[in-house]
């Protein structure tokens, strides 16, 4: 398929260029395990809920002329992205705790490009939304940040920086770190990665070095379901705050954490037992997080603020609720690199058993590229199509600063649910 690319060469010079441009994405289980098991829980819990989802670029980029063109013919190849007998096999190998009704769900699945609308405004910055039934959107958020951030880099030109026989042995490198110091960690590249390559290569170089002598760290696998699959990996991952803030909307942020749990309690009988718990800060969620959840998941995961000052948080509950936290799991995902992951497992072991899955660090970090910031958030969410209104929900960070929303509704989130920031 041959793509015309309109590129502006200066204020007065403009050319069509002809590109081969490849579709980034064709595989439907090359995407997040969190994904599929939301989509579950959704179909199991709230199977007539609509919600909207928002893009946000943290860095404002600006983008190449005419990316909003091809990154809408990039969603219509999506139409032709369907499920495979080897995707089914694997996961009803692999993924145990998923009841066996869903997997019919996903052979008849189809996006559709009428869920999504991506358009750039004067000034270049790139705008997306999108609306429907959960059920069905909750499938575009990971393939849309990867194809936007793939698509970013082969627009502007620099996949020509993108060496990859240098990318596996630098995989290969800071596995062997992690692995030596005795981390238990995963890939969750997917989103923000350079290109489907990237997170390949870095997947294969795990595997290998995993492979390659007795190690007291363990790399336990990959978000990625598919190259779980290419590489006999086990996919891993739970669920994302798009589930508690989807339920806020619904019902109130006040017990939205409580409804969640009861929902994947419903769903998942205690499996997938890892808890996210920071999508309105630790306080309220502390007050929902009685003795019974305690001990129905195995554990949480710190996705913000100081991962030091959370994990102590977490700590003291446990000890409140007459639990050991060392018989606990706890994952870091903040941001995290290979020195940062290795300094928080030498103090975090004596607490918990902690645990990391590592994202942008590991699928983007080539020498003269910039990772994009970008992320998809859902804002806005109704029970039933039979409603004639949204209800507005935002995600409270305990990063400062990183709150996602309109301005209004964090605000009157923060003030019902008396979230502080330091």
């Amino acid at each position: 398929m041959v793509i015309w690319f309109f590129i502006n060469f200066g204020t007065e010079n403009h050319h069509f260029i002809p590109i081969n441009m490849k579709q980034i994405i064709t595989h439907f289980t090359d995407d997040d395990l969190y994904k599929l098991s939301m989509c579950c829980a959704v179909i199991d819990n709230y199977p007539r809920a609509m919600v909207k989802y928002m893009f946000v670029d943290r860095n404002n980029t600006v983008y190449p002329e005419g990316f909003a063109d091809e990154l809408n013919r990039q969603i219509a190849t999506l139409e032709s992205v369907v499920v495979t007998e080897e995707e089914l096999d694997f996961m009803k190998r692999k993924c145990y705790y998923i009841p066996n009704w869903f997997y019919p769900y996903l052979k008849g699945f189809r996006f559709s490009k009428d869920w999504v609308k991506a358009w750039q405004d004067e000034e270049g910055h790139l705008h997306l939304e999108i609306e429907g039934y959960w059920a069905n959107t909750i499938l575009l958020e990971v393939k849309l940040l990867a194809i936007i951030s793939e698509l970013f880099y082969i627009m502007t030109g620099q996949t020509d920086k993108l060496d990859y026989e240098k990318y596996y042995t630098k995989a290969y490198d800071k596995a062997s770190r992690l692995l030596g110091a005795g981390c238990c960690y995963s890939d969750f590249g997917t989103r923000r990665r350079a290109s489907f390559e990237a997170e390949d290569v870095v997947v294969r170089a795990m595997k290998d070095c995993q492979n390659s002598q007795k190690w007291s760290g363990t790399f336990v696998g990959t978000s990625n379901v598919y190259l779980a699959m290419k590489y006999d990996l086990t996919p891993v991952g739970t669920m994302a705050h798009e589930f508690v803030c989807a339920i806020a909307a619904m019902y109130g942020p006040q017990m939205a954490n409580y409804m969640a749990m009861e929902a994947w309690r419903n769903t998942f009988r205690g499996a997938l037992g890892t808890f996210l718990y920071d999508s309105f800060g630790w306080h309220v969620f502390s007050l929902n997080f009685s003795e019974d959840f305690a001990n129905l998941f195995k554990g949480l995961r710190i996705d913000s603020g100081d991962n030091y000052e959370q994990l102590q948080k977490i700590v003291a509950k446990y000890k409140s609720l007459g639990i050991d936290p060392r018989s606990k799991q706890v994952i870091f995902s903040n941001a995290l690199d290979t020195d940062r992951a290795i300094k928080i497992h030498e103090y975090a072991k004596d607490y918990c058993l902690p645990s990391f899955g590592i994202g942008t660090h590991f699928t983007n970090d080539f020498e003269g590229v910039v990772p994009m910031n970008i992320v998809i958030k859902l804002v806005a969410a109704k029970i039933t199509e039979s409603w004639d209104f949204y209800n507005d929900t935002c995600k409270l960070s305990e990063d400062k600063g990183k709150h996602t929303g309109k301005p209004e509704v964090i605000r009157r989130y923060m003030d019902t649910i008396k979230f502080k920031e330091d």
